[in-house]
Formats: structure tokens, sequence, C-alpha cells
């Protein structure tokens, strides 16, 4: 069966089950099917299933930081464009997740269209 190209999968990454929940709900909203998982490590288990067009991730989570989760996908040569949410915006922050490939780093709350504009730049770089 051929997926249309309106099928993108997004990976959700945060420690906070609401944000989870709105996320996949708004998502949902433009037909973006999204899998979301409550820690880094929990994403990293999911990795073998194969990978999605786009992560969202949470700068702050206990265990593994979502810079961390950066870190080790690049480290392993796992390419998937990334976006670092925060509520947090630390100094610096930004700069450290952008050079570790963040393709953007939006901060709570997040605007619907930033968000997107950000996940449409991901699925762009899929495809190239």
């Amino acid at each position: 069966m051929h997926m249309a190209q309106s099928e993108r999968s997004v990976a959700i990454v945060d420690d906070d089950p609401s944000v989870l929940r709105a996320l996949k709900r708004l998502l949902g909203t433009r037909s973006i099917h999204a899998d979301t998982f409550e820690s880094a490590h929990q994403f990293l288990d999911s990795l073998p299933d194969g990978l999605p067009d786009c992560l969202i991730v949470d700068l702050q989570m206990p265990g593994m930081t979502g810079l961390e989760l950066q870190h080790h996908l690049t480290l392993n040569g796992i390419k998937i464009p990334t976006i670092v949410i925060t509520a947090h915006d630390q100094p610096g922050a930004r700069e450290r997740c952008e050079s570790a490939g963040a393709i953007a780093f939006l901060s709570k709350p997040l605007q619907d269209e930033l968000l997107f504009a950000a996940i449409d730049d991901a699925s762009k770089k899929v495809r190239d």
C-alpha cells in the first residue's frame, strides 16, 4: 500500500504525559502520526522498529536529556531531524542544541504554527 506523503511520523519524547497527549492531539489535527515516549531510553528502545521522520524532544528530562539523546543518536550515525522543546530557556541551550544538529529550538508553551513549520522543515530534510 502506498503511503500518502502527508502520513508523516513524528516521535515525541517528553517526561510530562500531559505534554505528550497535547502534542499527539495537535499533530493529529494535521494527519501527522505521533508516537510518544516518556523517556529518551524508551525512545531508543523503539528505534529497531524504524526511524520517525522527525523527533520532538524535551530538553530537560530525568535520566537522559534531550541534548544527550541528540549526541547519542549522532554518535551512532542515526540521523533524525530533531526539534528541541523546552520550558526553561537557559543561556547557551539553543546554541548547544543547534550545534548538535537540532533543526529548531522552541520554547513552551509551543506556538502551533512554529511547530508545524519546524516539522515541515524536518520532513523536507528527510526527503533530501
